[in-house]
């Protein structure tokens, strides 16, 4: 078969449309009514998936996808050696099919034969590797570079990445391949334009136009042709490489426990994939339900249209000619094209800032966490915030559900102190409970309740004794959601966006890899800092490190700790609380309360006079809410 650089398939695209296969997993499941992954097949009958593959060749399809989708350790269920061979014996059987094809009578190919080799690319399929762990996430990425570099060994000239909810996992990958493939990347999105993992369709695009080895950038799968329409003439932004769609047939009915799709829409589904080339996109072809009779009339379909193009390409250039004829005769009359249309006429947007720094320049800061009641009780967490109303406060915050185990509500409990106090609040928001729609939904329900602040955090890990019954979700991390609500501020809150900042573990073993984090939580768009409690001379200097290294806005945490029960307690059953033995040295057991309090009060101030020259303000998080205590650390001494 013939290679093909990466420019010569460039320019293919610009002179043509290029279609592509349809479904190989669903079309496999209806052919051999089989419930295996269909990447199996790849070692087991082989003849199966030449043959689909040849039907698709038929059909009309020019871009073919090696039956890879799922081909990884997750999805297969096998090591890594397994996984290589299947990725190799995949593609090379839909390079075998290509040959075949060229070599099969004229009954069998159609008008197709004489063509086969020349102009039928294969691409390397890879799909999305499951990952709910994001300690994991190296290892996926890892993966990702494996699967292209045996994909290289192979001789691929076309990477085909799709139904990705985001690049990040793939970006090493892509930049692995560079100007070696012809790389397409789509994503998959719901019928609102987003993806799994709540970023919308133009971010992703934004993403991946900004990444220069991708070629051509689009969707697959998790919609039908309408709505694909609908998001890709929703996009309303330049678009510098080639635009690809791949719909799904329809939405699939559940029968006898199986998704199946109807094939009565073909017509509808075809039509509507033609309206997609009129509007733009280049590069077509179908996600599950579509099989090779869809592909066979898309390839009808586009034919036409082709010719249609033609014909009216020629039209204006015959237009064109004798305009410029009739302007070398003098017979164009001047008319009002000269006419200015003055200012632009575009209102001035005002953008509101809400963020509880806002206009405090050179102020220390102050935030008291408020943590929400583990029952139905709030009176105690009202009467603390009643308290600190004329305490200097900027902003209380709320934690969400602290050590995996159930509180009240953050942003609804933040919501009621709003709404009874009149206070700033901020709302803690952790990824381990919620998938991303259901933390979109949280993030709008709040703007509308006029809360504007956040701190986003990864989550602490649901306990051992009820993982059996209670899962994590973690779709993604700190970072993924801060980036689903960077995109929210471009997107539904740009006259009002939302303030979020993020966690900062100055007792993590790896200070580096701490500062590391903290700098791609600014980039995704964090603009302030809450640590963990800081109790020692020595959490004061891995925190100064932090400040020197990133310029970060930083809100120092302190605890004061009110017993030597409590402050016992923190050190052993509170993971990322550094308390010494000479913090513990200074409670004793037969203290009073009063006396207790004094203590932490004590250790309170002396963090705050070995910090204040270089932290931007102090979080407190009182035990009991005993916040109280917050007038006397702030008395100078």
């Amino acid at each position: 078969m013939k290679q093909y650089s990466k420019e010569e398939i460039k320019n293919q695209i610009k002179q043509n449309h290029l279609l592509c296969d349809g479904a190989f997993g669903t079309y496999y499941a209806l052919k051999y009514d089989t419930k295996e992954l269909p990447e199996f097949a790849n070692k087991l009958h082989p003849e199966r998936v030449v043959e689909i593959h040849k039907e698709y060749i038929a059909a009309g399809a020019r871009l073919l996808r090696a039956n890879t989708y799922a081909s990884n350790t997750v999805m297969l269920q096998n090591a890594w050696e397994e996984v290589e061979e299947n990725l190799r014996s995949g593609y090379r059987l839909a390079k075998q099919a290509v040959e075949n094809m060229a070599k099969d009578n004229v009954e069998t190919a159609g008008d197709n034969v004489e063509t086969c080799r020349e102009s039928v690319f294969v691409a390397a399929d890879i799909g999305q590797i499951p990952n709910e762990n994001p300690a994991a996430k190296e290892t996926v990425v890892q993966e990702y570079i494996d699967i292209c570099r045996v994909f290289l060994e192979e001789g691929a000239e076309v990477f085909v990445f799709e139904t990705f909810a985001d690049i990040e996992d793939i970006r090493p990958a892509i930049e692995f391949i560079g100007n070696k493939a012809f790389i397409i990347v789509q994503f998959a999105i719901n019928q609102f334009g987003y993806s799994n993992l709540g970023l919308s369709a133009r971010k992703l695009i934004g993403k991946a136009e900004s990444i220069e080895w991708i070629d051509a950038v689009g969707f697959n799968c998790g919609v039908g042709p309408a709505h694909m329409q609908q998001i890709i003439r929703g996009l309303k932004m330049p678009i510098n490489k080639p635009l690809t769609a791949f719909p799904n047939a329809g939405y699939p009915q559940n029968v006898s426990n199986r998704m199946i799709f109807s094939n009565e829409n073909i017509n509808y589904f075809v039509a509507k994939t033609g309206d997609l080339a009129e509007d733009g996109v280049t590069i077509l072809g179908g996600c599950c339900g579509t099989t090779p009779e869809y592909i066979s009339r898309m390839n009808v379909l586009l034919e036409e249209k082709k010719k249609k193009w033609e014909q009216e390409n020629n039209e204006a250039g015959e237009t064109e000619a004798a305009n410029a004829e009739n302007v070398r005769d003098g017979n164009v009359r001047e008319d009002d094209a000269g006419r200015t249309e003055g200012a632009d006429g575009k209102e001035q947007r005002t953008i509101i800032n809400h963020s509880f720094f806002a206009g405090k320049t050179g102020k220390k800061l102050i935030a008291v966490e408020l943590a929400p009641p583990l029952g139905s009780d709030d009176e105690k967490l009202m009467d603390a915030a009643h308290l600190l109303l004329k305490s200097g406060v900027d902003v209380l915050t709320f934690p969400d559900s602290p050590s995996g185990r159930t509180r009240a509500d953050s942003i609804l409990m933040a919501e009621k102190v709003a709404r009874e106090t009149g206070m700033c609040v901020m709302p803690h928001l952790c990824c381990r409970d919620k998938n991303a729609i259901a933390m979109r939904s949280q993030l709008l329900g709040a703007h509308i309740n006029g809360i504007h602040n956040f701190l986003i955090v990864t989550g602490d890990p649901i306990p051992m004794m009820v993982r059996s019954s209670v899962k994590s979700v973690f779709n993604f991390d700190s970072v993924g959601l801060m980036q689903i609500a960077n995109d929210m501020n471009e997107e539904q809150f740009a006259d009002a966006p939302i303030c979020f900042g993020g966690a900062i573990n100055q007792t993590r073993r790896n200070l580096d890899v701490e500062i590391g984090r903290v700098k791609k939580k600014m980039a995704a768009g964090a603009t302030f800092f809450l640590t963990q409690p800081v109790s020692t001379k020595q959490g004061v200097e891995r925190l100064r490190r932090v400040k020197e290294e990133t310029g970060a806005r930083i809100l120092c945490g302190i605890m004061p700790f009110v017993s030597l029960k409590n402050a016992t307690f923190m050190k052993n059953e509170m993971t990322g609380i550094e308390v010494t033995e000479e913090v513990l040295a200074r409670y004793r057991e037969d203290m009073t309360r009063e006396e207790g309090e004094q203590a932490g009060i004590q250790l309170a101030k002396e963090i705050i006079a070995l910090t204040e020259d270089f932290v931007d303000g102090y979080y407190f998080s009182f035990p009991f809410n005993r916040v109280v205590m917050l007038q006397q650390i702030l008395e100078k001494n």
